[in-house]
């Protein structure tokens, strides 16, 4: 009887997904606070529409100048822990094989049976030290062009995610209309995007919302009450 071929779909994503989530989530809510701060102080929505633009850019380029530098100390993280495993190969052959062992033994693997594997690696130095990196650090090879990606993603997703709490200041020259409907949006956009999150990364969708909502809510929240209080 024919069988229908198991496919298996992982979501792969994950450091995209990272960088959405950090540039979304400060874009939902530090222009909206600053938004919702000045609404207090104003009348006028030119001054803070003024005001949460160059907030924007100078938040985007901070954010993702952050993102491209972590990206970038990931990597070199990686390359000299490499470097010192291929030294440790060379020179310590017989101490890297009882640490190789020792991967095993903590999987279940009995000595006799992970010697071949063991000798197996021994053989292919690259293979080798490809295995010591993921299985005894915990570092997989990182992709040459993470940070200038990494970059991108999180300036744009501030961008996007900035321009939707003060997209009501631009269309309405009055502050506290504009306010209440910011605040109607913000709340749902953060909503839709925990949802979207979700179901990108495996967890309940409807879970994933309330959580970004009342995260979301709290941080812009707080940084509303510290903004009028300020002002």
């Amino acid at each position: 009887m024919p069988q229908t071929p198991h496919i298996e779909r992982h979501f792969t994503g994950t450091a995209t997904v990272r960088d959405l989530v950090i540039g979304m989530a400060d874009g939902l809510t530090v222009p909206f606070a600053l938004a919702a701060g000045l609404s207090g102080a104003v009348d006028t929505t030119r001054i803070i529409v003024t005001a949460g633009l160059a907030e924007i850019a100078a938040g985007s380029i901070a954010m993702g100048l952050g993102g491209y530098l972590a990206a970038q100390s990931d990597a070199e993280h990686y390359h000299a822990e490499r470097q010192r495993a291929v030294t440790e190969a060379t020179e310590k052959p017989e101490a890297e094989v009882a640490e190789t062992a020792a991967i095993f033994r903590s999987y279940g693997v009995t000595e006799d049976d992970s010697r071949p594997m063991v000798d197996a690696l021994r053989t292919r130095p690259e293979a080798w030290v490809d295995f010591m990196m993921r299985f005894e650090l915990g570092l997989e090879r990182p992709d040459p062009k993470r940070a200038l990606r990494s970059a991108l993603t999180i300036a744009g997703a501030y961008i996007v995610g900035g321009l939707i709490p003060l997209g009501p200041y631009i269309v309405s020259p009055k502050a506290s209309t504009a306010l209440v409907a910011s605040v109607a949006i913000t709340l749902l956009a953060l909503a839709l995007f925990g949802y979207v999150k979700g179901h990108f990364t495996g967890a309940p969708p409807w879970r994933s919302a309330m959580q970004t909502v009342l995260i979301g809510g709290v941080a812009a929240g707080g940084a509303f009450v510290i903004a009028r209080a300020i002002s």
